[in-house]
């Protein structure tokens, strides 16, 4: 709450998370809580993450999603749990281990094509990054044309989540189909 209470200060008028492990830790009903804590404290709507890349999975009525993932195991497992809780069937799960947010950072865009193409399959409907550091927007525009299905990019989901509920409809070229037909 004190790094929302700093951004605060620049008095916004909506709310996009760009943290997003805290989003999906201890399952829907806990992160749904959560949010709302965060929505009560600074009064204002909250997009974050998790529920971001829930309603774009929903949107493209994914059932079945394989999911990439910066995060060690433990959060790997809060990730799965989420996504299960919401209804989706995690088929595969590829958790990179990354050794610090840093290092995060640094993974770079072949080595994530690779990471994509090992988790997808005939049985999937659609792929899914988490971790808000993990740069991927501009590989899963390039991934969605390689396998012809959805990739969903956290940070792209967010930042299209929270346009949409405010009311932006503006579409936006070069990063997917969230931000460009929905």
């Amino acid at each position: 709450m004190e790094a929302i209470d700093r951004c605060m200060t620049c008095e916004p008028d909506y709310l996009l998370m760009g943290m997003s492990a805290i989003m999906f830790w201890g399952g829907y009903d806990v992160a749904a809580k959560r949010r709302e804590e965060i929505e009560r404290h600074t009064e204002l709507g909250v997009s974050s993450g998790a529920f971001a890349v829930e309603a774009a999975l929903k949107l493209f009525n994914a059932k079945r999603i394989a999911i990439l993932s910066p995060y060690q195991p433990i959060s790997d497992e809060q990730v799965t749990r989420f996504f299960t809780e919401c209804g989706f069937d995690v088929v595969r799960f590829k958790g990179l281990r990354c050794p610090s947010p840093v290092a995060i950072a640094h993974v770079q865009g072949e080595e994530l094509k690779g990471h994509l193409a090992s988790i997808n399959g005939e049985d999937i409907d659609a792929l899914v990054q988490v971790g808000t550091n993990l740069s991927m927007a501009s590989e899963a525009v390039k991934a969605e044309r390689q396998f012809s299905k959805p990739v969903i990019a956290i940070n792209t989901a967010t930042y299209w989540h929270g346009l949409r509920t405010q009311g932006f409809h503006d579409k936006v070229d070069g990063f997917g189909p969230l931000l460009f037909k929905y």
